[in-house]
């Protein structure tokens, strides 16, 4: 199997003190070697690189653990910054999240650490509230093909903004509400690679498997860690539809609490908007249509309306996903 590499936004990549790992820039589909161990990212490094243009650099799988922990330790401290643009904030935190989440799918026991999925989404919260063109960012992540992770990111982004928008919650509801939306799909760490990477139809006894996923999520979920009844009520039900053709319980209207609702709406939305590539698939206004017309009464209206709100927005303005 060919070695893993994860990118790292240069502007994330702080001089000196950034860790001590080898460093490489792609080429095609090659990774070739700019800083080995033992010497330090100097600031000609990040002038030279962001003078050529260069976005990003790359770090082994295998040492992406020694990054996090640095990434998350000084993602606060970051976003307080005035030396950092918003663009760059930006790339940091959705940076940080997105390994976060590679991070306990890969090493499920890791999720029982709540102080650390807290940190994140208080910094998360953070970044949304500083700047009201926070999202334009996303883009440069997504690029990346870390399809899984990065979808769970991009939910959990527009959730919160849902929520945000037509709700008055508490903020530690809202926390509750964003660990719930970045874990909604961690049942799937139970399917196998084969299925959920297949391009071809999947047969009847795959899509079951596929099913319980809810369910497997929030069982592992509910016994390994103290998430609240909000967050594990997101990771069961975000597949039911108030018109009862959801599944596993094939709840209606009420019965689904309202945010796995809204992370519902916001799971399609997502997945009908992004494709695998990480580029755009559909526009917010044929996205919406089909979520209005072809998947009619699957959703609230009121929802439905705000999601709108939130994603198509006027002529020569960059929406948000």
């Amino acid at each position: 199997m060919s070695e893993m590499y994860v990118p790292v936004s240069i502007e994330s990549i702080e001089p000196v003190i950034f860790p001590d790992v080898a460093l490489y820039l792609r080429t095609g589909i090659n990774y070739v070697l700019y800083k080995s161990h033992g010497r330090d990212f100097s600031d000609k490094d990040s002038e030279r690189l962001t003078t050529a243009g260069v976005e990003f650099l790359y770090v082994s799988a295998g040492e992406m653990e020694i990054i996090n922990e640095y990434m998350e330790s000084n993602a606060e401290r970051l976003l307080k910054s005035d030396i950092l643009s918003n663009k760059a904030k930006g790339k940091m935190i959705y940076q940080t999240s997105v390994n976060f989440v590679g991070d306990i799918f890969t090493s499920p026991d890791k999720v029982s650490d709540m102080n650390r999925s807290k940190r994140l989404m208080e910094n998360l919260l953070l970044y949304l509230s500083s700047d009201p063109c926070a999202l334009s960012s996303l883009e440069s992540v997504i690029s990346h093909n870390y399809h899984t992770f990065v979808h769970s990111l991009q939910v959990t982004t527009l959730s919160l903004m849902m929520h945000s928008e037509a709700y008055m919650i508490s903020r530690d509801e809202m926390l509750d509400v964003g660990i719930g939306s970045l874990l909604h799909d961690f049942g799937k760490i139970f399917i196998s690679r084969e299925i959920l990477n297949k391009t071809r139809k999947l047969t009847e006894s795959e899509i079951v498997i596929i099913k319980r996923h809810p369910t497997e999520g929030y069982q592992y979920l509910k016994e390994k860690t103290q998430l609240s009844d909000i967050s594990l009520s997101i990771v069961r039900y975000h597949h039911e539809r108030i018109n009862g053709n959801g599944y596993p319980y094939r709840l209606r209207e009420t019965e689904i609490p309202r945010s796995a609702q809204v992370v519902g709406i916001c799971d399609v939305y997502c997945s009908l908007a992004i494709d695998n590539s990480g580029r755009k698939a559909l526009t917010p206004d044929m996205t919406l249509h089909i979520m209005k017309q072809e998947m009619q009464g699957a959703f609230s209206p009121y929802m439905l309306d705000v999601l709108e709100s939130l994603v198509c927005v006027e002529e020569g303005v960059q929406p948000i996903l």
